[in-house]
């Protein structure tokens, strides 16, 4: 652990060996968020680096514990240093935003727009599990790490439905709000390599909802079977039976 400046950072690896100037480097690199959480009263960083033998590349993770919150970064690049740089910068974009809630400086801003468009996580996910699962094929494991998501793509996916009388009259009929959120998600898992890493998550899966209801109108019968089965993916998963 290092002292030395505001940002108190913590260096870890995981099948390979950083050398004095790597170590340096990571330093040099991550102590870029020093003025960002120059207010915090708790700013601690760990970083991971994992060495992935199969993929022959590097796994950086971050963990970023401030007051009240832990953030947490990853990525994946046959090079450490350029992961690293793509991980600080999502890192980066979550302290911007967090420290916008914390003044809730987005909320106000919608609130005299008139509008409420970006989704907010009930607690801050982890994107590392989000790709670990869109690498291993594994829906029900993206199915877990979006919960956070869930409730906020329920409420919004609802007030898109009402856009679409033809739709929003059967919804509790043909089939229910849960059916675009299920939607919503089988769509981010299946298109996750298209999310830029500039944009936040819930902003991209905003952009996912209307698509997906589009979906459900085109070909209601192939996307409620294509619904179910993850259902079932997920049910098996945690062992529990199908509703």
């Amino acid at each position: 652990m290092r002292d030395d400046r505001q940002l108190r950072v913590q260096i870890d690896a995981h099948q390979c060996h950083l050398s004095r100037a790597e170590d340096e480097q990571i330093l040099a690199a991550v102590h870029s968020l020093d003025r960002q959480v120059a207010h915090f009263p708790v700013a601690d960083l760990h970083v991971l680096i994992e060495r992935n033998a199969r993929s022959n590349d590097y796994s950086v993770k971050l963990s970023l514990i401030l007051s009240g919150q832990t953030l947490v970064g990853s990525e994946h690049d046959p090079q450490m240093l350029t992961a690293l740089e793509c991980c600080l910068s999502g890192l980066e974009e979550n302290i911007r935003a967090y420290k916008d809630r914390l003044g809730r400086v987005p909320e106000r801003r919608r609130g005299e727009e008139g509008t409420d468009m970006s989704l907010q996580p009930s607690q801050v996910p982890d994107p590392y599990a989000f790709s670990d699962a869109v690498l291993s094929g594994d829906y029900a494991a993206f199915r877990a790490a979006a919960v956070p998501y869930e409730e906020s793509v329920r409420k919004r996916a609802g007030r898109l439905l009402q856009r679409h009388p033809d739709l929003d009259a059967q919804i509790g009929h043909k089939f229910e709000v849960a059916d675009v959120v299920e939607e919503v998600f089988l769509d981010a898992f299946e298109r996750f390599e298209n999310w830029s890493r500039e944009v936040r998550f819930g902003d991209w899966l905003e952009g996912l909802i209307e698509p997906a209801i589009n979906e459900l109108r085109e070909h209601p019968d192939e996307e409620l079977e294509n619904i179910n089965l993850a259902r079932a993916a997920v049910a098996a998963e945690r062992g529990e039976g199908v509703v």
